[in-house]
């Protein structure tokens, strides 16, 4: 027998025996079972086609090699469909068939009673892409709907459980124990996939016979479930009813604990109705029917609790063994409370005597490990005695002053330095795209007070020991969101501000770059229009706070025109080469955009001084013609061998006095070239002003082919 059923367990790698593949009557894969006696197969019951009167059980993990197929047919008492609510809450799917012929013993598995928060779970099913079958893992997070069914997150989103996956068993990873079978895998409209289960307590209330094949104690002790004659309207003690169903639909209080006195029959009976009807597995039909009869707000969700023990005359290690069942903690070895504390497990814990256990200290103790680890715990005395009041300051008012203390520091961090910072990077630079925050900062320092004038009020009725005061204090839960809320926004506010003045600052630097760069290429002169954007910029960099959307443009405006000013209007050829730097014409110009020491020339005119370009060097970029490429004009070679460039056989001008070329003006004192004024002190140009001393500037020629060039 498989796991659970008192034989070893199931290799995680291996095909288990138990896992069930059903088919139609059309012989088409309709999802998964588990073999739970050698006659019984459970699936859910929209699996089960019920217009037929055979389906087919194929067991993919039998011994050999073979696929046994064997007939089955739905054992018509035990079919309980799905039902929805006028919420639309799911409830029931589950059905029985019975084989034709049985199965070996050994292939069966029993089901298993086992806590199911936060477990790590594999479910074995037949999708359509996987028709031999394969494994999804998962993590059982938490109970919902009205049946108790759980909640399973895929491990990845490819092992989300899909059609033909319905009926598989899911195991429990630690155990290998079957605690629930799968129902269904969904993704919904924002792209959530999550699958769901109905643990075993769920699947034995709606068919009890699998009581026979289910292992692992109840959730509920014997003494704390509902008798007959608490059905009694009068044993109903309303406000009770309604504190216990809300711990139990979890109103965020994670410690609640009561008194309930021998002999307070409405009490005992408002606490043992509580307690049956949050239990899956007691919660029968006829109990939810009764108990809707009851004013609203007493009747608790199912899977509310994950056990409840009866403490009376039992010890610590008893209990916490009892616990460490419950958990499927392995190593039985071990002390139960050393299983415990290494687990870290966390359930909802109903402890009902805890002062008429054999060791109440011992007791408290436990319970203070599970609290410390996140359990929820709802705990019953009997008398409001010395252990009411010590269970009170160590599970309840100690643990929440620590809690409110630590609120306490987390909102002074968030209204002191946290603030300041933000404030500092407000005034350095403009938000942009970020909500106001002040109000957030507001509605924390109100929390704030609120706490410290509670905490202030428990001191003082306390006597300097932090009790409570009398009356609900500060939501604490409410105001942890609202410091995990402001906080957040705070944080994330100073993060985009420091990249904001991240940027101000790269911004800057970028700004000096290009000063520097637009000066040297000046040399020395002026660009009022450059110089004004240059100005803004600064000035917008410069400002407190900084308003980096608008500085950044200022910055690009700049930065454009500093590239199109050099690009266009960036000085002559320096020592002697044609284009600054050994580079040649840009942007379609003769022999480079400006000249420097007599050399060069702009806006495609010819070389100046008898020169073309300097030292021989032609211009580059479809310009002169370098390397005895071409000829220049009127078939005679550019000068020192360099002739046009490129396929162009005109150049712009032969070197050393060559003769006219195309009509442009010969060099060093020859004649008029097209109307163009001589050179070397010869007349005008068409208008032009004259060159080497007329009308030129420092000793250069027009510029930009106007007579004078900047006041000349």
């Amino acid at each position: 027998m498989a796991a659970g059923g008192g034989g070893p367990a199931v290799s995680p790698m291996a095909t288990p025996s138990w896992a069930v593949r059903i088919r139609g009557a059309d012989g088409e894969i309709a999802g998964a079972g588990i073999l739970l006696t050698p006659q019984w197969v459970l699936t859910c019951a929209h699996v089960v086609d019920r217009t037929a009167d055979v389906m087919t059980a194929e067991f993919v993990g039998a011994a050999g090699h073979g696929v046994p197929a064997v007939p089955a047919r739905l054992e018509r008492d035990a079919y309980v469909p799905e039902t929805l609510d006028a919420d639309g809450d799911p409830s029931g799917d589950v059905a029985l068939l019975r084989l034709e012929r049985p199965r070996p013993v050994g292939e069966t598995v029993r089901l298993h009673r086992l806590s199911a928060p936060n477990r790590e779970v594999r479910m074995y099913g037949f999708p359509y892409e996987h028709n031999g079958g394969i494994w999804f893992r998962a993590t059982a997070v938490g109970v919902c709907g009205r049946d108790g069914q759980v909640q399973l997150i895929p491990a990845s989103p490819g092992e989300l459980a899909s059609p033909g996956c319905s009926g598989a068993g899911v195991a429990d990873s630690d155990t290998g124990e079957v605690i629930g079978m799968v129902l269904s895998g969904q993704e919904d409209r924002h792209g959530n996939r999550f699958s769901f289960m109905s643990p075993v307590e769920t699947i034995v209330r709606h068919l009890p016979r699998l009581d026979l094949v289910t292992t692992g104690p109840s959730a509920v002790d014997p003494q704390l479930r509902s008798t007959a004659d608490d059905i009694l309207p009068e044993l109903l003690d309303r406000p009770f009813a309604q504190c216990l169903a809300a711990w139990l639909r979890d109103d965020g209080s994670q410690v609640k604990i009561s008194v309930v006195r021998h002999g307070d029959a409405a009490r005992e009976a408002t606490l043992r109705r509580a307690i049956t009807l949050a239990d899956r597995e007691l919660r029968t039909p006829v109990s939810v029917d009764r108990a809707s009869l009851d004013p609203p707000g007493t009747v608790p969700s199912a899977g509310g609790h994950d056990l409840a023990v009866y403490a009376e005359g039992r010890t610590s290690a008893g209990i916490a063994e009892r616990i460490a069942e419950r958990l499927g903690l392995p190593h039985p070895e071990e002390a139960p409370l050393d299983r415990i504390r290494a687990a870290r497990a966390v359930l909802n814990l109903v402890v009902v005597g805890v002062d008429e256990a054999v060791d109440p200290l011992g007791v408290l103790d436990l319970l203070d490990v599970l609290r410390a680890d996140g359990s929820r715990l709802l705990l019953v005395l009997r008398t409001a005695g010395d252990c009411h009041r010590r269970a009170r300051e160590r599970l309840l008012t100690g643990p929440e002053r620590a809690r409110r203390a630590r609120l306490v520091e987390r909102l002074k961090e968030i209204t002191g330095p946290l603030a300041e910072d933000l404030r500092e990077r407000l005034a350095a630079v403009a938000p942009q795209g970020m909500r106001p925050l002040d109000s957030d900062l507001v509605a924390a320092h109100a929390a704030l007070a609120d706490l410290l004038r509670a905490a202030g009020a428990a001191d003082q009725d306390g006597e300097g020991h932090g009790e409570a005061a009398p009356g609900p204090g500060p939501d604490l839960a409410r105001y942890e969101r609202l410091a995990d809320r402001v906080g957040g926004r705070l944080t994330a506010g100073v993060a985009a501000l420091d990249r904001l003045r991240d940027r101000r600052d790269e911004l800057a630097g970028r700004l000096r770059s290009y000063q520097v760069m637009h000066q040297h290429s000046l040399r020395g002169e002026e660009d009022p229009a450059v110089d004004g954007l240059y100005l803004r910029a600064h000035t917008l960099l410069r400002a407190r706070p900084c308003d980096v959307r608008a500085a950044e443009a200022a910055v690009d405006a700049y930065t454009r025109r500093v590239d199109g000013h050099t690009g266009a209007t960036g000085p002559a050829a320096r020592d002697g080469y044609g284009a600054r730097d050994g580079y040649g014409a840009r942007d379609g110009h003769g022999d480079g955009d400006g000249y420097g020491d007599g050399r060069g020339v702009r806006d495609e005119h010819g070389g100046e001084d008898g020169r073309g370009a300097g030292d021989g060097h032609g211009a580059r970029d479809v310009h002169g013609a370098q390397d005895r490429h071409g000829r220049g004009d009127d078939g005679r070679e550019a000068r020192n061998g360099y002739g046009a460039q490129d396929g162009h056989e005109d150049g712009y001008g032969s070197g050393a006095a060559y003769g006219p070329r195309d009509g442009y003006a010969a060099r060093d004192g020859d004649g008029p070239r097209d109307g163009y004024a001589a050179r070397d002190g010869d007349g005008p140009r068409d208008g032009y002003g004259a060159r080497d001393g007329d009308g030129a500037r420092d000793g250069y020629g027009a510029r930009d082919g106007y007579g004078g060039g900047d006041a000349s």
